[in-house]
């Protein structure tokens, strides 16, 4: 009889243990490669260049509201467009209007962001002003700047990723994309 059940034992632990039971697994992200930051200057066709990277894609914005010298610049690797605006400052788009615009665009970010960092942008040689907005947390748009030289030109950026906004998975391709970002102001020409 003991031998029965031992057998038994045996013969239950052995099927048992070769259980093609799968469990989930938690999700994971992805791992990313990044490549070199490299840069080239484009031809804009607007008063206005600047240096962009190779791996990016400087398109006109074909929206039917955008306005001339509107562009997109795509990130395909990363699924991220930064749309740059594009203003004359004049009696029609004052320095104040434009200003106060893009400061109501990022806090428009508020009700999903968890901190709004505000950082001056000062480049003398070039006669470039403004601000850059780190939006923190979960937000459609989690960098936003402006630059001008206070008399003529203005231009905004806004970083969006075609990604439903979970800040853990996108932030080192954020933190990636802003270096370009901030190239990209720091190496832009009024003209």
């Amino acid at each position: 009889m003991f031998k029965i059940h031992f057998l038994g034992a045996i013969f239950f632990l052995f099927f048992a243990c070769n259980s093609r039971d799968y469990s989930p697994k938690p999700r994971g992200f992805h791992r990313v490669v990044f490549p070199e930051h490299s840069y080239h200057t484009p031809k804009t066709g607007c008063p206005f260049s600047f240096e962009i990277p190779i791996y990016s894609i400087l398109t006109t914005d074909e929206n039917r509201n955008a306005m001339p010298c509107w562009k997109n610049l795509d990130f395909p690797q990363f699924n991220a467009r930064l749309h740059l605006s594009y203003f004359n400052i004049g009696p029609h788009s004052t320095l104040e209007q434009l200003t106060e615009d893009a400061r109501t665009f990022v806090f428009k970010h508020t009700t999903m962001a968890s901190a709004i960092e505000q950082k001056d942008i000062f480049i003398k040689e070039q006669n470039i002003y403004g601000l850059e907005y780190e939006i923190q947390g979960n937000t459609a748009s989690n960098y936003q700047f402006f630059i001008s030289d206070k008399s003529k030109h203005y231009l905004r950026g806004a970083l969006y990723f075609n990604e439903k906004p979970h800040l853990d998975s996108i932030q080192p391709v954020l933190d990636f994309v802003k270096k370009d970002i901030r190239h990209l102001i720091n190496s832009t020409k009024w003209q």
